[in-house]
């Protein structure tokens, strides 16, 4: 089963992605993440890549299909795929459906955590973590049982991070909703795009994507 996850910075889409790569054994393909293991090891399209990055342009299209691409072909015929920050254009989708069918793959789902933006702001301001030990808080969701003491270690330091403001945050959603907008109605005419409440609790978010694989 090959799906793509969307869902704007804050949603919970990596969390989610990963509880399919435990579930269900699926691979997460990120651009990005992609981009910078191809670099490292110095493949034909990672030294592409290098050389076009160096440069200080953009990475193509076809670079990024030919990354997705060498990454399919490792992975065993039967492993699922979740494309994750690809594809965010009509061309980048063309190219996604060309490659998959190139290797007898199809795109199954596309599934959209849909998120209330100003809540969503809400969820992100409020997040802090213990500075020593890492977990997570909330000012309004979840709070140390002793104000001020980190439940797990006892520190008294915490941190936020400083992109967890408001503007970068309403800025993240406008940005999401132009990368996405063009390549929903694409899929939408294919009949293989569902939503799921992403300000959701994290499982019931779970649950409504295994329901929509059909593996609930």
């Amino acid at each position: 089963m090959n799906i793509i996850l969307l869902g704007p910075p804050g949603a919970g889409k990596g969390t989610q992605a990963q509880r399919l790569v435990e579930r269900h054994g699926m691979k997460q393909l990120s651009t990005g993440d992609m981009l910078r293991a191809a670099v490292k090891a110095e493949t034909p399209v990672g030294l592409k890549a290098k050389a076009v990055m160096e440069a200080g342009q953009l990475v193509s299209d076809e670079i990024v299909s030919a990354l997705i691409g060498d990454e399919l072909d490792a992975m065993p015929a039967g492993q699922g795929a979740i494309f994750d920050g690809y594809p965010r254009t009509a061309p980048q989708a063309e190219s996604l459906d060309a490659i998959l069918a190139s290797r007898g793959r199809k795109l199954d789902h596309v599934i959209e955590l849909d998120v209330n933006e100003d809540a969503l702001v809400e969820r992100i301001t409020g997040r802090y973590t213990c500075a020593s030990c890492g977990k997570g808080y909330h000012d309004t969701f979840e709070k140390p049982v002793v104000e001020g003491t980190c439940d797990k270690c006892g520190g008294h330091e915490f941190k936020r991070r400083p992109d967890d403001n408001e503007e970068t945050v309403r800025t993240r959603m406008a940005e999401y909703r132009a990368k996405t907008a063009p390549i929903l109605p694409i899929y939408e005419t294919q009949g293989i795009v569902s939503r799921v409440d992403g300000m959701a609790d994290m499982d019931e978010v779970t649950a409504a994507i295994e329901a929509i694989l059909g593996t609930r």
